[in-house]
């Protein structure tokens, strides 16, 4: 069952003058119900012969193919309708006078979508970088966080606009909660700051808006509450090392979208996944390098992934992805699954809290 509620609306029904359905309606819904039957049963079988993992809609998320991403999806289709680029550049710890060159890069060679946050302190730049590309603003897709001193409903606004400032837009396309808790104020409850950012989207400075770093248990917790807007994505830290099985498995399930962060393993662990032996045959079978193995392997997983760089070769290189084939993706999924999960990020104990952020 979806955590998420179904959204139901009244159908009409045609009755006669005596209040009983015509003959001719009856027919008419006896046929109708015997094709969904059919329709049920053809899809049953066809489900038995496609990979679990490989096709996102499915489990209800929409995505499109192209040729240009090896058969894999450009954008997944979010609840509000909106396509988000499935390949997005990461700007989390690029520099002073490297982001900008490295976004004007991105956009040039195809990015659709910059994925960045207050707390990097580099949106001016990326800013900037916007207005000089002549990239059209409807034609990228824009994602900022809200920090974690800005989680009391009266700080959502003030901390968003900021943002904009900052970028030079008048919108958002997803605006996310960074982490589940405040840490200048009462954070134990992230619904208050979910209806602000709720009132973000009817404004119109937002058109989505999702989570990042929440667990399964945090989900439930903030989506037991009536929301007038379903989170649209989950930001996660998602790699080799950590490839996040049960939360994934389980987001499809509830037509929840993931976006993978640190996706090449994190700080310190890049060459180490890199150098991966299954990474590396499949790479070298295929005429890919082991960086294009493992993004691939995050699209064909169903997932948004987020690499970062600010190497122009590299930028470009992390774009030019394509569909594994399945005994080779299965190679890597299964290789992934074969050792202990080991998170490459957690700040609970340098943020001083009593407790795993994860739990």
């Amino acid at each position: 069952m979806s955590m998420f509620p179904a959204k139901y609306e009244a159908l009409p029904v045609h009755v006669n003058e005596d209040g009983k359905p015509s003959p001719a309606k009856k027919r008419c819904i006896a046929r109708i119900l015997a094709a969904t039957v059919l329709l049920v049963m053809l899809l049953t079988t066809s489900a038995r012969f496609i990979s679990r993992r490989g096709l996102s809609g499915i489990f209800g998320m929409k995505c499109h193919h192209s040729a240009a991403f090896g058969g894999l999806p450009t954008y997944y289709t979010l609840p509000s309708g909106d396509k988000i680029p499935s390949v997005a550049l990461g700007v989390w710890k690029a520099g002073k006078d490297e982001v900008g060159q490295a976004v004007k890069t991105a956009l040039n060679v195809g990015y659709k979508h910059i994925d960045g946050a207050w707390v990097y302190r580099n949106e001016e730049e990326v800013g900037q970088a916007l207005v000089e590309s002549g990239v059209k603003r409807e034609d990228v897709w824009l994602t900022s966080k809200l920090w974690n001193i800005f989680h009391a409903p009266e700080d959502v606004e003030k901390a968003l606009d900021i943002s904009l400032k900052a970028l030079g837009v008048d919108y958002l396309d997803l605006y996310i909660i960074h982490w589940p808790l405040a840490l200048n104020k009462d954070g134990s409850n992230p619904y208050p700051t979910w209806k602000a950012l709720e009132e973000m989207v009817d404004k119109g400075k937002v058109r989505n808006i999702g989570l990042s770093n929440f667990s399964i248990r945090r989900m439930q917790n903030l989506t037991a509450n009536p929301l007038k807007y379903q989170p649209a994505v989950n930001q996660v830290e998602i790699n080799f090392w950590f490839p996040q099985v049960e939360l994934l498995e389980w987001s499809k399930e509830n037509n929840l979208l993931l976006e993978a962060y640190s996706p090449l393993g994190s700080d310190g662990r890049v060459g180490a996944s890199l150098s991966v032996p299954e990474v590396k045959e499949i790479a070298a079978e295929l005429g890919i390098t082991p960086a294009q193995v493992i993004i691939s392997w995050h699209v064909q997983r169903g997932t948004v992934v987020l690499p970062k760089s600010v190497t122009p070769s590299r930028v470009e290189e992390n774009l030019h992805i394509t569909k594994l084939p399945d005994r080779l993706f299965e190679k890597l999924e299964n290789a992934a699954r074969a050792h202990p999960p080991k998170r490459g990020l957690n700040p609970s104990k340098g943020w001083g809290i009593h407790f795993d952020i994860f739990d």
